[in-house]
């Protein structure tokens, strides 16, 4: 054989062999799923993030014929799973549940990252968010948010508040109210939310500006909701106002949560999922399940939750600074 039919051979060798691999990827593609799917939770167990992961990947299973199976692997604010979900293989079988800290806030608030939140991950969609509220102790005299507004004055450096640690979504939602309102408040982290709602229900702090964890504690008596951080009163809490509505604009904090991918995911497997997905959050199963801890359900397409991630690593970079905190 000459070596212009050898070469000739080889080039219809590859080509044939790219062909089929083509071929087997449109079949894999045309046929997902085809085996259980992994989702990635870079939060401990019960909390938001893994509650609302829970729900979503049982009901988003049910209909796509194949079962979700949750990882949990927390640590460093979210960014160990991430960076782990980051490394997987984009074949649509390696999800990540995606949320504030880990996908926009952490790029500012820690010196280095494992991953890119923005080039390692194709979004899919976003999910639910669950706002903020400040809370006081049942005991404390503050009945309104003006009562905060006018004791922190009066008082410069004398009231306090809790969050779940540096950095928190609690701690940037307290940093968010006191530089709306002018206040100079001290904070108190501690080493997780459970102990700081304990010790807040307690009367051994002023007020948190906590996440919805804290409406067990409400419904018991045990603390006041003063204020949400949304700007739609939440149905969880139908009585309690929204900071605009108690007259200090511009408190929006939200922890929220959505689905992600490993870059490199095919299109119309990204594609089958958002459609999916948003069927199943428009269920009354999961709005039911998810309106028992106060979730607001979102939706929409992957370029939509692109472009939010996008506004919240904005916002929150400025929020971040403002706090002057920097994590390594």
């Amino acid at each position: 054989m000459t070596m212009k039919k050898l070469h000739a051979c080889l080039v219809a060798a590859v080509l044939l062999g790219a062909q089929a691999a083509a071929f087997a990827d449109d079949a894999a593609t045309k046929n997902y799923p085809s085996q259980p799917i992994k989702l990635m939770v870079p939060w401990p167990p019960g909390g938001g993030v893994d509650t609302t992961a829970r729900i979503v990947s049982d009901l988003l299973g049910q209909r796509l014929g194949h079962p979700f199976v949750v990882d949990n692997r927390a640590g460093a604010g979210g960014n160990i799973g991430t960076e782990l979900a980051a490394r997987q293989k984009p074949d649509g079988y390696n999800l990540l549940m995606s949320s504030i800290s880990p996908n926009a806030v952490n790029v500012s608030l820690y010196n280095k990252l494992g991953f890119d939140p923005v080039k390692d991950f194709e979004p899919i969609i976003y999910v639910s968010a669950v706002p903020n509220i400040l809370v006081v102790p049942a005991s404390s005299p503050f009945k309104s948010v003006k009562d905060v507004i006018d004791a922190a004055r009066a008082n410069p450096g004398k009231l306090n508040y809790a969050s779940g640690g540096v950095g928190s979504s609690q701690h940037l939602a307290a940093v968010q109210f006191a530089t709306a309102a002018k206040l100079d408040i001290v904070h108190v982290p501690y080493k997780g939310t459970s102990p700081a709602e304990s010790d807040l229900a307690a009367g051994h702090v002023s007020l948190m500006l906590d996440t919805t964890t804290c409406l067990p504690f409400i419904a018991a008596g045990r603390m006041r909701a003063l204020a949400v951080a949304s700007k739609q009163r939440n149905p969880a809490l139908p009585d309690v106002p929204t900071f605009d509505e108690a007259g200090l604009k511009g408190v929006y904090a939200s922890s929220w949560y959505g689905l992600s991918a490993p870059a490199g995911t095919p299109r119309p497997i990204i594609d089958k999922l958002n459609a999916e997905a948003n069927a199943v959050l428009k269920s009354p199963e999961l709005q039911k399940r998810m309106a028992a801890f106060g979730a607001e359900i979102g939706g929409g397409t992957p370029e939509d939750y692109g472009r939010f991630m996008a506004s919240e690593t904005r916002r929150y970079a400025e929020i971040v600074r403002i706090s002057g905190v920097k994590l390594d």
